[in-house]
């Protein structure tokens, strides 16, 4: 059956679009997929960052139904309460700057909405963004990724005035920095880029992962962020926040913003906010939003009453089940133990994370990154019932990223078949 049905696939699928397994899915439930073959998969992917309260989650399905059954589409042709229920909630949840919301469909779509935002009310073109980041692949978010270059190749020329300047990916420092003997030299050469390639003046703003995602999962040091909001602010640069993976309790707290003492003048949300359902945002601050004229942008999908409701339903069981906690206690045992065992695996070059956001660098015996080796593990973690998925410029990080409603004990069985893979090469 899954054999026929991939086959089906590629006669009317564009081989762009590629899939992370060859698992069919059949149905899912919680923390596991069940195979059209039969056989029970832990899904420590969450659909790339995006179930939060892992797959059909009961709260979740019931209030699709609900909704489903009053009205499933709005058109920005009438007001309906759901979508104002969950602007309020996150207007409790995210930064204290962020008060008005516009929703859309992906997290792309919340980036390309972010920067029309900052160019519109600054009257500013540039942009900068960070290396190794991931913003999307629309034509404007693609703009501003550079995780990997195979990504925008064939699609330029790009957006104008996008400039990149080193992210702080302190395993792999990109000016040449030992990893817990830095001054974030990176950030001086953000500084030096204000003064050599494009004024302050001309910046309309700076966009930044809290959180490097498909780059590698790389934290930055706490200080690279506070020096980063208070050299927009002193330029008068707006600083978005791309907390499209970051956001809805993934690093533990509501944000991953809050964890570095910052508040951005705009952020973007996504992936997580509907627990398996399109829906996307951007926030800012009632002073900017309300600068943003009527018609100056817009959308027929965005805000769609079902996957409002599977938001609102998302933040009210993450509150009520206590699950930013469970992400802290869980996150930390499995940093611990992955870092112990680290030190009997030479091909292991770094353990790092953030909450449920835990990357696992592989390297070959010069340093160099080591993929052919993740594929290997992740395939005998897959034979094992465990979906992992990797990311990396070089895609030699295995990232672990459960839904945040995964226990200690889902934990402990996931490490023990990912250490089992890791040992048995």
């Amino acid at each position: 059956m899954s054999s026929d049905l991939i086959e089906r696939s590629k006669k009317v699928l564009t081989p762009a679009l590629v899939f992370h397994t060859d698992i069919v899915a059949k149905r899912a439930e919680g923390v596991y997929v069940e195979g059209a073959d039969g056989k029970r998969y832990m899904d420590f992917s969450s659909g790339l960052a995006t179930t939060s309260l892992g797959h059909c989650h009961p709260a979740v399905v019931k209030a699709i139904k609900e909704q489903a059954e009053k009205l499933i589409h709005s058109g920005c042709i009438f007001h309906f309460d759901t979508v104002i229920d969950l602007a309020e909630k996150l207007a409790e949840k995210t930064p204290d700057t962020i008060e008005k919301f516009f929703f859309s469909n992906s997290g792309a779509e919340a980036v390309e909405g972010a920067i029309k935002l900052a160019r519109y009310i600054t009257g500013r073109p540039g942009i900068v963004a960070f290396t190794g980041a991931f913003h999307g692949r629309t034509t404007g978010a693609l703009s501003l990724t550079t995780s990997a270059a195979k990504y925008k190749r064939g699609y330029r020329p790009l957006l104008p005035a996008v400039l990149h300047s080193p992210y702080p990916h302190c395993y792999r420092c990109s000016v040449g920095q030992e990893q817990g003997n830095c001054s974030t030299e990176c950030l001086d050469y953000l500084e030096l880029m204000l003064r050599q390639q494009i004024t302050p003046e001309e910046v309309a703003c700076v966009i930044v992962e809290p959180v490097l995602g498909e780059g590698g999962y790389a934290v930055p040091p706490k200080e690279f962020m506070t020096r980063l909001r208070e050299l927009c602010t002193t330029h008068g640069i707006l600083l978005i926040a791309d907390e499209v993976q970051t956001g809805i309790g993934r690093t533990g707290t509501w944000f991953a913003s809050e964890q570095f003492g910052i508040s951005p003048d705009i952020i973007t949300i996504a992936k997580g906010i509907a627990s398996g359902m399109p829906l996307s945002c951007v926030g800012a601050s009632r002073e900017i939003m309300d600068r943003w004229l009527p018609g100056a942008h817009g959308t027929t999908f965005g805000g769609n009453p079902l996957s409002c409701a599977a938001a609102c339903a998302t933040i009210d069981t993450i509150e009520k089940d206590n699950l930013l906690d469970n992400v802290k206690e869980v996150s930390a045992y499995a940093l611990e133990r992955l870092r112990a065992f680290k030190e009997g695996i030479s091909s292991i070059g770094d353990v790092r994370g953030l909450g449920f956001m835990i990357g696992i660098e592989f390297i070959k015996e010069d340093g160099e990154p080591a993929p052919e080796l993740v594929e290997k593990i992740m395939e005998s973690c897959k034979d094992a019932g465990l979906v992992l998925v990797e990311c990396g410029m070089d895609k030699n990080v295995v990232r672990l990223m459960p839904p945040l409603i995964a226990t200690r004990e889902n934990m402990e069985e996931a490490l023990t078949i990912f250490e089992g893979a890791v040992s048995s090469l």
